[in-house]
């Protein structure tokens, strides 16, 4: 069976620094097939031509078994704290990038924008611009700048994304409670960010999100963090009635299931764990390619941990993007390997 891998990055080869713009621009400092993500003067990320050659990243995926990358912006790109205006001009640049590594490889790249959601009107301009550019949906970040994703503010945005048939895929961002690990920096992608990805979905379920726009298809990475581990305890409060149920008109566990998955947690029994709480059809295969916390070969661990749910290999992930995407196989004359098409509905 085909990959789908739900859970990959991208960084433009190319982002100029500008001097006019708030000193939290991010840019590229390119020096051949390596580059420095600079944040307000400093080296944020060093990372390589992983982050943008297509032909790179078309030989690292044939060799993981992999036939399509859902490509999404390097969450700090987001920028969520950048004023509007540089935020617009940030997200069209990323978004043209991304659909252009598309256009490269469209049987082997899908792809997931980004939006100005610190500026509501604007972003709504933008989903339309994101349909056209034939991107699946938009990245956003577990909050806003501080702004819960549960908050009615956001809300216009998901009734457009719904109308519009776009997805939205929620990735940890500046997470909270690094200062009680009093550790360093290293700690907040293995232990912040799966606690600030529940904190995300438990506020998505507490501002009805799901239930006001069923129709929205939102991916949580990383196995939705800490969310599928404490389903029992909030069905369990959900139960004492209150504030909770006055919130959620079922149970947050029946809720939960609405929200898509990915597979990112490095472990098969919790994979199982996980499938048994959300349910198997909620899966995506996912990776966090090229970044070193990337899970490699993640369709034969997919496979291994649970071997009779095959839908998670690339089924889910299309029932993710929306059906301007279809599963195309086509056997190559001497190769089994497989191919995965977007297709125009």
């Amino acid at each position: 069976m085909p990959v789908v891998d739900a859970h990959t990055h991208v960084v433009p080869a190319r982002l100029s620094a500008d001097t006019a713009r708030d000193p939290r621009w991010p840019s590229v400092e390119l020096s051949g097939d390596k580059a420095a993500v600079m944040i307000d003067g400093k080296v944020f990320r060093r990372i390589d031509s992983r982050s943008w050659d297509v032909r790179r990243r078309l030989a690292d995926i044939d060799e993981d078994g992999t036939a399509m990358q859902v490509l999404s912006p390097m969450p700090e790109l987001l920028s969520h704290w950048l004023p509007p205006n540089d935020a617009e001009y940030l997200a069209e640049t990323i978004n043209e990038c991304i659909a252009g590594m598309v256009g490269e490889a469209p049987r082997r790249f899908a792809g997931i924008g980004m939006a100005c959601v610190q500026d509501v009107p604007r972003a709504l301009a933008q989903l339309q611009r994101i349909k056209a550019l034939g991107l699946a949906g938009i990245e956003i970040g577990s909050h806003v700048d501080g702004i819960a994703l549960g908050s009615e503010v956001l809300h216009p945005l998901y009734e457009v994304a719904e109308a519009l048939d776009l997805c939205i895929f929620v990735h940890p961002l500046h997470p909270a409670g690094l200062e009680r690990i009093g550790a360093g920096p290293e700690f907040a992608a293995t232990t912040a960010f799966p606690l600030e990805t529940a904190l995300a979905a438990v506020s998505l379920l507490a501002g009805g999100v799901l239930e006001k726009f069923p129709k929205l298809r939102i991916l949580l990475s990383h196995g939705g963090g800490a969310l599928p581990w404490i389903l029992p305890r909030l069905d369990y409060g959900w139960s004492l009635g209150g504030e909770m149920q006055k919130r959620m008109t079922r149970p947050p566990r029946e809720i939960a299931r609405g929200f898509f998955y990915d597979s990112i947690v490095y472990d098969g029994p919790a994979l199982q764990f996980m499938s048994s709480a959300v349910g198997s059809n909620r899966i995506v295969v996912g990776s966090d390619y090229p970044f070193a916390i990337r899970q490699k070969d993640p369709g034969t661990f997919t496979r291994a941990a649970l071997p009779d749910c095959p839908g998670i290999l690339a089924d889910n992930a299309f029932a993710f993007l929306g059906p301007v995407f279809d599963v195309e196989i086509q056997h190559a004359a001497n190769s089994d390997r497989h191919s995965v098409a977007p297709q125009q509905a």
